[in-house]
């Protein structure tokens, strides 16, 4: 020990103050271009780059900041059974639900909320890619049918953000009977005579593409999603042929027809908001009242049948 510790090295410390800790996430890559991105200005503008435009992935809480008016409010959802085919392979199926409920913060991988978007009352429902993968089980069959029923309970449209890898293997059969399940879903806002809107999200695929997200009355995507049933190599193994430069991306579908709009971001919300507004009549558009922006229960009408069967 000398002077230097003893004396010198604590009047340096006093002087300048205890030294901040830097976040390790002040950067961030873009995926398409592999420039740096400065996180608030990533923040800024939406989560797409400022550099080549390239659109990237958002989880759902944040998804419904970005489109719906502040103060909109999360919606709890029934809870469906937990690994009812008690699956394994490498670990326990609950084990990887469990850890993906830690991670991601929520129960499945799809987030359900009402508000509105340019005063215009809407049902919103996102899913979360991150949440093993946008997969679609019971959990996610059950919130797409609660929020079904919740635009017919309160007269409001429903929009989709679709952001899935597809059926959830885990669940067998149970995973395949939400295709249908979800199909019903839609016919009851449309008997209702309410719009459904779907936003196509990257990646919408499998399962998920294969059933609700091809039946709204719009068909939006984002810049670039890639939206498909299979693979693009299982594709091209089965037809034996090269596929075309971009398929399976939103500009392609576009094209060809499947889509009616590819919308960037930060147009989203004012696009909802003019489609809305051209669907239903001015005194249908109202905002609700005492949305509060915390999760709530609502009573919703019972299930008609079990989510998955006994």
């Amino acid at each position: 020990m000398n002077w230097i510790s003893e004396w010198a090295l604590p009047k340096i410390k006093t002087l300048f103050g205890a030294p901040r800790e830097v976040p390790d996430n002040l950067w961030h890559k873009c995926p398409a271009c592999e420039q740096m991105i400065f996180h608030r200005d990533l923040e800024r503008n939406l989560h797409v780059c400022t550099h080549c435009g390239h659109h990237l992935r958002v989880g759902a809480r944040t998804r419904m900041d970005y489109t719906l008016d502040a103060g909109w409010a999360r919606i709890e959802l029934p809870k469906a059974p937990q690994d009812p085919l008690r699956f394994r392979d490498q670990r326990r199926y609950v084990e990887r639900l469990r850890e993906a409920q830690v991670k991601v913060g929520q129960e499945d991988a799809v987030v359900v909320a009402h508000g509105a978007i340019e005063g215009n009352r809407v049902v919103a429902a996102a899913f979360e890619f991150s949440f093993l993968g946008g997969s679609m089980g019971a959990g996610v069959g059950e919130a797409l049918v609660t929020a079904a029923r919740l635009a017919v309970l309160q007269d409001a449209p429903l929009i989709v953000f679709t952001a899935s890898g597809g059926a959830r293997m885990q669940e067998g059969a149970i995973s395949l009977m939400q295709m249908p399940r979800t199909v019903i879903a839609t016919r009851m806002v449309k008997e209702a005579g309410l719009p459904f809107i779907v936003v196509l999200c990257d990646p919408t695929t499998g399962g998920v593409t294969a059933s609700f997200a091809m039946l709204g009355d719009i068909q939006i995507a984002e810049p670039g999603a890639m939206i498909g049933f299979a693979g693009a190599r299982v594709i091209e193994q089965t037809v034996r042929e090269k596929l075309p430069e971009g398929f399976q991306r939103a500009e392609y579908l576009l094209q060809h027809g499947i889509l009616d709009m590819v919308v960037p971001r930060g147009e989203m919300r004012a696009t909802l908001a003019r489609l809305i507004g051209l669907l239903r009549l001015p005194e249908q558009v109202a905002a609700p009242v005492g949305a509060t922006g915390e999760v709530e229960a609502l009573a919703l009408p019972a299930p008609e049948g079990p989510a998955v069967p006994a």
